[in-house]
């Protein structure tokens, strides 16, 4: 069966202004002959603009979140056909700063997923345990059972990917070992066989959570890993080509 195409995606965040589009263009120009698809998901503000600055790159234009809703009285918030209209392909969805700031549960969780799936955007649902889940022996249950609650069985043929970002090590500069990495992946992709039968084969498992261009290559290349999404390193150009340039 032919291994999931790689996905490496920038989590840009809530940093960025219209002058940080330089370091979106500088990627651009440095990631031909990657082998992975490449995604920078900025600020909603610049969606837009980073959208026409990267027309004609390979480099995808995501957003970081969306509402369950096409539209209505949701002050602040971005509905997935928003995200499409302002050149959107992909949407982050799940992430433990949602999850933990924003009390977001997997129910909701499946509800944006639909919603992303609605306006053609290809989710990146992300999962993960805590450091104190994982001193508890309950790593493997908590990510599993977030796949099964967050993931919608309409995603069956669909394009998507699952981030696996342990919460203990987003930001912090702690790194899993690779073999707990593999353990929670393969962990991951019985759990996505399991929900979607064969296809469960297809969508690639990123991981995230403080991958920069040192420790890339051995997190890459461990068993079923598909990717990465990175977060304060994908906000200079120099520092996420490498991880791009590592795969």
């Amino acid at each position: 069966m032919t291994a999931p195409t790689p996905l490496i995606a920038g989590n840009w965040k809530m940093n960025g202004t219209a002058a940080s589009l330089a370091e979106a263009k500088a990627v651009a120009d440095g990631v031909g002959g990657s082998a992975a698809r490449v995604a920078i998901c900025p600020p909603a503000t610049l969606i837009a603009q980073m959208n026409w600055q990267l027309k004609g790159t390979p480099v995808l234009v995501g957003g970081q979140d969306c509402h369950a809703e096409a539209s209505g009285a949701f002050t602040g918030d971005v509905a997935a056909e928003q995200l499409a209209d302002a050149g959107a392909k992909l949407v982050i969805l799940g992430h433990s700063e949602r999850r933990a700031g924003h009390r977001e549960t997997d129910v909701l969780v499946a509800a944006k997923t639909l919603a992303a799936l609605r306006a053609g955007l290809e989710p990146i649902v992300c999962v993960g345990e805590t450091l104190a889940e994982r001193e508890a022996g309950k790593a493997l249950a908590v990510v599993t059972g977030q796949v099964r609650g967050s993931l919608p069985a309409e995603l069956a043929g669909k394009a998507f990917a699952v981030a696996y970002e342990p919460v203990w090590a987003i930001g912090t500069g702690l790194t899993p070992t690779t073999p707990q990495i593999e353990e929670v992946h393969r962990a991951i992709r019985a759990t996505l066989t399991e929900m979607f039968g064969a296809e469960g084969a297809a969508p690639p498992i990123l991981y995230g959570g403080s991958v920069k261009p040192g420790n890339a290559a051995e997190i890459l290349h461990a068993a079923e890993v598909g990717g990465a999404l990175v977060g304060g390193a994908s906000l200079k150009a120099d520092d996420f080509l490498g991880i791009i340039r590592a795969l």
